[in-house]
């Protein structure tokens, strides 16, 4: 180990427990700016390094690596927060319980992997090859014990790499994950004496770049013959989005918006509205499906995010479920197909816990109708005119796990979203983030129509050809591109993660028995 290092690490360890607490904290929150929109994801190099510094030879692994969680997450996640101003006076109070509750229990995971990493070097294991390990492995687990939470891991900030991100055609997310947290731990190796193995981690970077360039230089964006589609954001403000009496004006716009003169040599077969695009039961209205047929014009096909209900009120005398879904409408008007969402977002469409929390006063953010119902998921939809399409509805396009059905590949994906409940939040910008990473990771192309945006399509190595702005009204022309060959993410999934983690075990036994 380097002699000023070592001396370094020494005086890390005189520290007192609230100083190395707060610094810990501080190293979490610093972290969170490697994530969209900031995307400084060379931050990690640094706070990575700095953390485990600050936990060499503590026997505090659990609450280090607790407090380092922690301090991500809430800068994360705070995005969360800006849902409970949509209906202040109701929802407001509970705004420090969700984000701050919800940090403080995801970072359980980090303060696993501190007293792992801890446990570990001590018994002579490489720390900064341990860490990743455990920490990947415990993000890994996030997204998928107890439904499933993997917003904000931090591989996703492989999105800010350029040509890197391409890896995620074999690795996934979540193998950047491991990948990310291992190069930014490697100056922490290298000072420590890991030369060889250090610098042969750093060595990727580039080679991976490189990969990522050429790979992307061998599929050119190509677009599906004859299919043109038009993306829908009217930009509604979440306040007034559910109140009865806007319902006739915010459908009007809806239609004029599709209605627009089409963009210059490209004919629109496809209009895409976003989640939950009335405020009405859109299947069940003949008016409506009236005036969708005039503004098709019997050539076009609607996809839109909606609420349906299994039942009307009055079927049987039985109280009807009610489900956020894509419903797919040819170009009379007439309902082909239906997608029920089956991630619901916890705390919005149901509330965990519900017979503990309620009797407390806490309440789902989303109120209306009523409780919505899972449906069954993922499905591949044949689309008229456009071939089989995979639907999401917004949180679902964070489940690497379940983007679409691979039973039957689709041709490309369809995310409906809202986003309107978090305002110039960082969430929108990290939404976008991970459905782009959907499409490199599949080799699908995506249409995203979003009610205030980031509205895009997305090619299948994860370019943008178009993309609208934030909180403002628009209707994007575009066409669609072609699908590529199913990737090896596509074929082994995750598996991909736990490779990695068994050659950096193996990696670490040969270094501990060297020593």
């Amino acid at each position: 180990m380097n002699p000023w290092f070592s001396s370094a690490v020494q005086g890390c360890g005189r520290l007192s427990l609230a100083l190395r607490s707060f610094l810990v904290f501080a190293a979490g929150l610093a972290s969170a700016l490697s994530l969209p929109p900031i995307d400084a994801w060379w931050l990690l190099a640094f706070t990575i390094p700095g953390f485990l510094m600050l936990m060499k030879n503590q026997r505090r692994g659990f609450l280090l690596g607790w407090l380092f969680g922690l301090g991500y997450l809430i800068a994360a996640l705070n995005w969360i927060g800006f849902a409970f101003f949509v209906n202040a006076k109701a929802d407001l109070w509970m705004m420090p319980f969700a984000v701050g509750g919800l940090a403080a229990f995801l970072a359980l995971y980090w303060g696993l992997a501190g007293w792992l990493t801890a446990k570990c070097g001590a018994k002579g294991y490489p720390s900064w090859l341990v860490f990743p390990v455990f920490l990947s492995l415990g993000e890994w687990l996030r997204g998928v014990l107890f439904g499933g939470f993997p917003w904000a891991v931090p591989g996703l900030a492989v999105d800010g790499m350029g040509a890197v991100a391409q890896f995620a055609s074999v690795i996934g997310m979540n193998g950047f994950t491991f990948l990310l947290l291992l190069w930014a731990a490697t100056p922490f190796g290298w000072l420590s004496g890991y030369r060889k193995s250090t610098s042969a981690v750093v060595l990727c970077l580039p080679l991976l770049w490189a990969w990522g360039t050429w790979r992307m230089a061998e599929n050119p964006t190509q677009f599906v013959a004859g299919v043109g589609i038009r993306l829908v954001q009217p930009n509604i403000s979440q306040s007034d989005k559910w109140r009865d009496d806007n319902a006739r004006s915010i459908f009007n716009q809806l239609l004029a918006l599709s209605s627009r003169p089409q963009a210059p040599g490209l004919a629109v077969t496809h209009v895409i509205w976003p989640e939950s695009a009335v405020p009405f039961l859109l299947d069940e209205s003949v008016e409506g499906k009236t005036e969708l047929g005039v503004m098709l014009q019997g050539t076009r096909t609607l996809i839109t995010g909606a609420v349906r209900r299994s039942s009307p009120k009055s079927a049987n005398g039985e109280t009807p479920r009610f489900f956020t879904s894509v419903m797919v409408f040819d170009g009379a008007g007439k309902l082909q197909s239906t997608y029920d969402k089956w991630h619901l977002v916890p705390g919005g469409e149901y509330l965990p816990l519900a017979w503990l929390l309620e009797p407390l006063g806490f309440r789902k953010v989303v109120n209306v109708p009523e409780s919505f119902s899972p449906g069954q998921g993922p499905v591949t939809l044949a689309i008229p005119g456009a071939g089989l399409v995979s639907p999401q509805i917004c949180y679902e396009a964070i489940f690497p796990a379940g983007a679409i059905d691979f039973e039957h590949r689709p041709d490309w994906i369809v995310n409906v979203t809202n986003d309107g409940w978090f305002g110039g939040s960082t969430g929108p910008y990290q939404h976008l983030a991970q459905l782009r990473l959907r499409a490199i990771e599949q080799g699908l192309p995506v249409a995203r129509a979003a009610n205030t945006g980031i509205s895009a399509v997305i090619d299948p190595v994860g370019r943008y050809v178009t993309t609208t702005r934030l909180n403002r009204i628009d209707a994007r022309d575009s066409q669609l591109p072609e699908k590529i060959q199913p990737t090896v993410y596509f074929h082994i999934g995750d598996f991909a993660l736990l490779l990695l983690l068994l050659m950096a075990v193996a990696l670490g036994s040969a270094i501990r028995i060297r020593v």
